[in-house]
């Protein structure tokens, strides 16, 4: 009797255990059948006539059921932004507005405002108000904001320093990171200034993605000032060494496919973009260039280029931050 209690017992266990592991085999063969699709995903990517173009004004790509990337067609803005739109069970988050405030031809407001609807009708009874933060202040991630202002159910945070440490109330900027609630979903929001003052990565537990803007992308990143931008990569360094980190994906394409080549500022037609997913690697080569440095350089990988600005350009932006 003793004996049939524990065979019964032992093989309880063995078919949980296995049910268990079969259960996160198809959960992580999911997880990667998800970044593959986003890795190997192209892009509306403009056209070499502009004025027979069919692309959307903006397409929405869904990554799952809760999480949605946005891209502006470059026929409209050669920037052609990308933008986050990550579903809490209380909150929507939109990072960034994206370049241009036509609200007829480039609503992103009324793109997130569908996503919305769509969501709350899913969910009878529940209704999520909309908030929207950005990764720095430079106009092609805030130029959207005038469609979000005085709409009901709408926070806007201001993407100026006054904006934003009002916002999130950093108690050690840019050392110690803060913390946003979705509702059943945590965001984590990261300093990282040096491309911009006031730029801020942010860290989606869910997805494990790692939005780091202009900070860090397939392009040409262009920094305004080295030494807090070296130390911003170093910190998103470490931060990735302590947390899982899927995807880092910032809010531009520039490179090409072709390792270390990429297409010029102005650009609006780019048939062979690169992926928009950098990896940790990616970062750690960066960090590790940069490391070596004692003065700002000119740091070329595969995947990227970083580059000092002049003492012009950098004028010329902080007259431009005086406005803002």
């Amino acid at each position: 009797m003793k004996n049939t209690l524990l065979f019964t017992l032992l093989l309880t266990v063995f078919t949980t255990v296995v049910e268990a592991s079969e259960q996160k085999n198809t959960t992580n063969v999911a997880s990667e059948n998800l970044l593959s699709s986003l890795t190997q995903k192209q892009w509306i990517h403009g056209s070499q006539d502009c004025n027979t173009i069919t692309d959307p004004a903006i397409e929405v790509f869904q990554y799952n059921d809760s999480s949605y990337i946005l891209r502006q067609s470059k026929c409209l803005t050669f920037e052609a932004p990308f933008i986050y739109v990550l579903v809490g069970d209380e909150k929507i988050l939109v990072i960034d507005t994206g370049a241009t405030d036509d609200v007829e031809e480039l609503s992103v407001y009324k793109t997130v405002l569908a996503l919305q609807k769509k969501h709350n009708e899913k969910e009878q009874g529940v209704e999520r108000e909309i908030l929207v933060i950005h990764t720095h202040s430079h106009s092609d991630h805030y130029g959207g904001d005038a469609q979000f202002i005085d709409q009901e159910k709408v926070t806007l945070v201001p993407a100026s320093a006054d904006g934003i440490n009002d916002f999130f109330a950093f108690e050690d900027w840019p050392n110690k990171p803060t913390t946003l609630e979705l509702g059943g979903r945590s965001i984590t929001i990261i300093p990282t200034p040096g491309h911009q003052e006031e730029a801020v990565s942010i860290y989606d537990e869910q997805t494990k993605w790692l939005l780091t803007g202009d900070t860090f992308y397939p392009g040409y990143v262009y920094i305004k000032d080295w030494h807090d931008y070296k130390a911003s990569i170093s910190r998103l360094t470490a931060f990735t060494n302590e947390n899982t980190v899927s995807a880092i994906l910032g809010s531009h394409i520039e490179m090409k496919s072709s390792a270390g080549e990429y297409y010029e500022i102005g650009t609006t037609y780019q048939p062979q973009e690169a992926s928009l997913v950098l990896t940790t690697a990616d970062l750690v080569a960066l960090n590790t260039a940069m490391s070596e440095l004692d003065e700002p350089d000119k740091v070329a990988l595969e995947g990227l280029i970083v580059e000092p600005l002049g003492f012009l350009p950098k004028l010329i932006g902080s007259i431009v931050g005086l406005f803002f």
